[in-house]
């Protein structure tokens, strides 16, 4: 039996992943923001949020590098 490969890092996948998911959450904050009236704060706390997220994201899609 041959042993698993190991998945290779790859900087632009990993940029990619991190800036959709710190945009997505912008998005989705900076809309319950706008109903709320005030979308800046609603930006602010989702690219807040998003940041921790994203590098959540990254870290599970690179997992097995990582370890």
């Amino acid at each position: 039996m041959q042993a698993a490969s190991r998945s290779s890092f790859q900087p632009a996948e990993a940029g990619a992943i991190l800036a959709g998911t710190l945009g997505a959450c912008a998005a989705a904050a900076g809309l319950v923001g706008w109903a709320a009236g005030n979308t800046g704060y609603g930006l602010l706390g989702g690219v807040c949020l998003g940041l921790p997220a994203g590098v959540f994201a990254v870290y599970r899609r690179f997992k097995g590098y990582f370890s």
